[in-house]
């Protein structure tokens, strides 16, 4: 019985080599070999934003556009000179905040096309591009309301958008210096934008460029006030799975060719400089164009990383 036993398990063990075989490359593949998948099908998947202006968003043609997905389209342009192909086929996925980097991770988007944050916390998850703009995180309020301090915000409803940096700090500040504001949570900036012009919260935290993009569009821009008092240094970029190299290192060239052309200045005012918005550059982004880097954001009233 003994002898018997051991050849059937040998056996078994044996045939389960293929299988395991193919599981032990099943992460591999769907982390790092995207550049493969997208010389098979020709396609690949940008994950859009649908209001987030003017980074990412769906334009009255019902078309994405925006900063962000300019920068993304560029990168197509090096996959496809890497990958010798005459035409990729973009396909655009909507993602809302909470579910971008769900959806990255999945294999539901190739790259994420947006206005993320490049955070310590979110590198544990997914690779992040060269940083493209640096926002910082403030305030907005009815004007007359003058936000100096964090302490000016004790006591105040506050309006937070689901997933994002802005949320994430807030509830820290929640167990502390804030332990008496109260925070309510919208699905996302558009919501928590109604909320602040209703009436229903009396600030909205958030990023002070996609708060300027939302005023923007909006006829009642002369009654609201951006805080002098920021925050967190907010470094966006391009969101890739982690472990996927070969596309990473495709979308960082297409940003460094960018930077050091010049072509970045002109793309920055086509969408920072308009009629409707202004946006200097600021000290930061600049360096970041003179400089790529992959520095994380830090939240400065916290005094360490976001």
């Amino acid at each position: 019985m003994f002898p018997f036993s051991v050849r059937l398990l040998r056996a078994a063990m044996i045939s389960l080599v293929p299988a395991l075989a193919a599981l032990a490359a099943l992460p591999a593949q769907a982390a790092g070999d995207t550049m493969s998948k997208i010389r098979e099908t020709h396609t690949i998947v940008l994950g859009v934003r649908e209001a987030v202006p003017p980074f990412s968003f769906v334009n009255a043609q019902k078309q994405p556009t925006g900063y962000s997905v300019d920068l993304c389209m560029n990168a197509v342009e090096e996959i496809k000179r890497e990958l010798k192909l005459s035409d990729i086929k973009v396909q655009y996925k909507l993602v809302a905040g909470p579910e971008r980097i769900p959806k990255l991770i999945a294999g539901e988007i190739d790259l994420e096309c947006g206005s993320t944050t490049n955070t310590m916390a979110r590198q544990e998850k997914v690779d992040f591009s060269y940083t493209f703009f640096v926002a910082g995180m403030r305030v907005l309020t009815n004007k007359g309301l003058h936000v100096e301090t964090v302490k000016d915000l004790k006591n105040m409803p506050i309006a937070l958008a689901k997933g994002s940096t802005s949320e994430k700090l807030f509830r820290q500040l929640g167990d502390g210096e804030l332990r008496d504001a109260k925070f309510t949570t919208y699905d996302n900036n558009g919501e928590a934008y109604k909320a602040l012009k209703e009436g229903k919260v009396r600030a909205f935290a958030q990023d002070d460029s996609l708060l300027q993009g939302l005023v923007s569009n909006d006829k009642e821009i002369d009654t609201l006030s951006l805080s002098r008092l920021a925050l967190s240094v907010e470094p966006y970029a391009v969101m890739v799975r982690k472990g996927d190299t070969a596309l990473l290192a495709a979308v960082d060239r297409s940003l460094a060719q960018l930077y050091a052309s010049g072509e970045i200045n002109a793309l920055y005012d086509k969408w920072f400089n308009t009629h409707t918005l202004t946006i200097k550059m600021g000290r930061l982004t600049r360096d970041s164009f003179v400089r790529p880097n992959k520095q994380p954001g830090v939240a400065m009233v916290l005094g360490h990383s976001i």
